[in-house]
Parts: C-alpha cells; sequence; structure tokens
C-alpha cells in the first residue's frame, strides 16, 4: 500500500471525531433538534446537488466529445461538482460547510484548477494533452545540442533564446 494510502483510516477516523464534536458545540449552541435538522436539510441538499451535477457533467462530458474538444475541464468541473454534492450528503456539519464552500463558483474553479494540475502530475504529458488539450510552455534553451537535429526539425535556437511549443511525450525506442 502507498504511503499516502496508509493514512486514509486515520484521516477518515479524525473527520468523524471532528464531526461529532462539532455536532455536539452546535447542539448545545442552537439546540439538538435545530442541530439535527442542520444536518438533514444540508442531507437533502446535498442529494439534489449530487444529481444535478452528475447530470450536468454527462451533459458537458457528451457536448465535448462530440465537438471533438478536450472534455478534461468538463470532467474536472463535474468531479468538483460531485464532490461539493457528496460532501453535503454525508452527514456532518463540517463536511457541509466544505461543500457549501465547493459550491461558490471561485472556490469551485481554484478546487478544479488543483484537481486539474494533481491529474496532471499522474498522468503521461500525452494522455494530459488528450484530456485538457495541448499547452503552451516557455522554456530556455542551455547548452547546445550534443547531436545536430534531424533534417525534419527546425535549426536550433541561439543559446539563451525562448521557445515556445507543445508539451509532447518522448517514447522510448
Amino acid at each position: 500500500m502507498g504511503r499516502g494510502l496508509r493514512l486514509v483510516p486515520l484521516a477518515l477516523l479524525l473527520a468523524v471525531v471532528v464531526e461529532i464534536v462539532v455536532f455536539v458545540l452546535v447542539g448545545h449552541a442552537i439546540g439538538f433538534g435545530w442541530a439535527i435538522l442542520l444536518v438533514l436539510a444540508a442531507s437533502v441538499l446535498g442529494l439534489a446537488l449530487l444529481r444535478r451535477e452528475g447530470m450536468r457533467a454527462w451533459r458537458g462530458f457528451r457536448s465535448a466529445a462530440q465537438a471533438g474538444s478536450p472534455p478534461g475541464q468538463q470532467v474536472i468541473d463535474g468531479l468538483v461538482g460531485l464532490g461539493a454534492g457528496l460532501l453535503l450528503a454525508v452527514p456532518g456539519l463540517v463536511s457541509a460547510a466544505v461543500g457549501l464552500l465547493l459550491a461558490v463558483p471561485p472556490l469551485r474553479r481554484l478546487a478544479g484548477k488543483g484537481v486539474r494540475v494533481a491529474a496532471e502530475r499522474r498522468v503521461s504529458a500525452m494522455v494530459a494533452g488528450d484530456l485538457f488539450g495541448p499547452r503552451r510552455v516557455r522554456v530556455r534553451r542551455g547548452a547546445p545540442q550534443p547531436t545536430p537535429p534531424a533534417a525534419d526539425q527546425p535549426p536550433p535556437a541561439a543559446p539563451g533564446a525562448a521557445i515556445e511549443g507543445e508539451i509532447v511525450e518522448q517514447r522510448p525506442h
């Protein structure tokens, strides 16, 4: 098991303890009946959001696939929306608050960027290009290449000159 996966049970246990402590504190502050109603309302809202976001994600993915454009952004937006709905649907006040925050558009975009960066790190450059489209990068050439470029490649730029292009995966021969 990976190092990060070993921490999942501990993190889940910690999340349950935090949820119970927050529920007890809120119950003391506003009354336990109101706290239970608040948790139930958040769960119902989360179930409705799960349904809406699931349909929206599927429609976005289908339209991107039909248009021939990379579906990555629609997939990520759908994942963040489904995550928000799931966090709301799970009984708990802390998870409901995080789910509500993920439903707010600016925070949703920020979370989506984080998910995209994590996804791009875990897949090959070719798969990332298929999911998210070509990415433009700017690099500076260091020392000259030890071998001359092939006839079908452009001549090397002057040392220190900026080069723009797409990220492509080099496959081993």
